[in-house]
């Protein structure tokens, strides 16, 4: 898993709608908030979607750009974010799951996909990440928070 204060690895993924994404492109202009999850049918992930649509307001606020990353295909992904409105882009892998290129792989003999969130700051410096193996764990708001209340000090000084 990555840590804090690492730079951000190179991620290349892309949206639903088939288009490429890059995390490098968000440098020198926005936060991006990655929540990577360990399906589209965890409930315990949907209820953490839920929370951060909740909250889009404080992160629009924040400069903080939400992203949900799931490790099914294009077309699972595009059919889940339309079934749930969500207002958030959703990525996927264009090549290999997008979960093992930040460290989340499979544990508990291969049946059990982490899932987790990564706070990377607009210089490309990662200033939050938190995986688990069970799901409840994966979403720390406490620390998410903590990282963008830093973010916004950081910033006005």
């Amino acid at each position: 898993m990555l840590t804090s204060g690492s730079p951000a690895p190179e991620l290349e993924l892309e949206d639903t709608a088939g288009q490429a994404w890059r995390l490098s492109s968000y440098r020198g202009a926005h936060s991006a908030l990655l929540y990577f999850m360990r399906s589209t049918s965890c409930p315990v992930c949907n209820r953490h979607v839920r929370d951060l649509v909740a909250h889009r307001n404080e992160f629009d606020a924040d400069d903080v750009h939400v992203l949900i990353v799931v490790p099914e295909g294009r077309d699972a992904g595009l059919a889940w974010q339309t079934d749930h409105g969500i207002p958030f882009p959703v990525l996927v892998g264009s090549a290999g799951t997008p979960h093992e290129s930040v460290g989340l792989t499979r544990k508990v003999f291969g049946s059990m996909q982490q899932s987790g969130t990564i706070l990377v700051d607009p210089d490309g410096i990662i200033r939050h990440a938190h995986g688990a193996t069970l799901p409840i764990n994966s979403y720390d708001k406490k620390g998410i928070l903590a990282a963008i209340h830093s973010l916004r000090s950081r910033a006005n000084s």
